[in-house]
């Protein structure tokens, strides 16, 4: 599945508005979006006349045919490569869980499922789940019995969640949670089939896999293995 991407942007929040209509052109739906704080010191801001402002971060699955002309876009249209405007990286993902989530992903974008997994020698991969508010208990009471270790839980709004139900068979709400999980390659379908068989339907669980080149404190994992 090396065509496939999880697009991360990170921007001024009131910028928001102006990459969520810019993506929605291209056929990008952004499934979840967050904010955070740039760390910039406050003599430095204040030498430049600034404020400290909040970062919106937003976060989207994006195929290999659109990102070239997503990018484009960026520098063309919203002037990405000037200073303090925003970023947007691409991940490979390595595999999705179902079908139904990989159509909702990527609804409106050209994709043809190819061999799974970039980075095939990966010895951990980083499981990316989201959920409504509220499951998150459940989710990883399925993934430990499949042996992952803990998680994280980040706090976001869901975006383009109007059509969900055709997809999903349910309804997803805004109020959303993402789940890290960090696991070993060789646990990581049977952690994710776990999840998508056992997590409670009103979840309207997503998850997919990302590749983990490199790893610190997990010392113990690689000692039992």
């Amino acid at each position: 599945m090396n065509s496939l991407y999880w697009l991360v942007t990170i921007t001024d929040r009131r910028s928001t508005d102006a990459f969520l209509a810019l993506y929605a052109e291209f056929g990008v739906t952004v499934s979840l979006r967050t904010v955070g704080s740039g760390t910039a010191v406050q003599e430095t801001l204040s030498t430049l006349g600034l404020e400290k402002t909040e970062k919106a971060v937003l976060f989207a699955m994006i195929t290999a045919d659109t990102w070239p002309r997503l990018q484009k876009g960026l520098r063309r249209k919203l002037q990405i490569d000037v200073p303090g405007t925003g970023i947007a990286f691409i991940v490979p993902v390595s595999s999705i869980g179902g079908k139904r989530a990989l159509q909702f992903l990527t609804e409106h974008q050209t994709f043809t499922v190819e061999e799974e997994s970039t980075l095939k020698d990966t010895r951990y991969e980083l499981l990316l789940v989201i959920a409504n508010q509220g499951h998150t208990g459940p989710i990883m009471d399925a993934a430990r019995a499949e042996g992952a270790g803990g998680g994280t839980v980040i706090h976001a709004k869901g975006t383009g969640m109007e059509g969900a139900a055709h997809f999903m068979g349910v309804e997803l709400v805004n109020e959303k949670e993402l789940v890290l999980i960090v696991s070993r390659t060789a646990q990581k379908n049977q952690i994710m089939k776990a999840i998508m068989r056992k997590a409670d339907p009103k979840a309207g669980a997503i998850v997919f896999s990302l590749p983990v080149t490199d790893t610190a404190g997990l010392r113990l994992l690689d000692e039992e293995s």
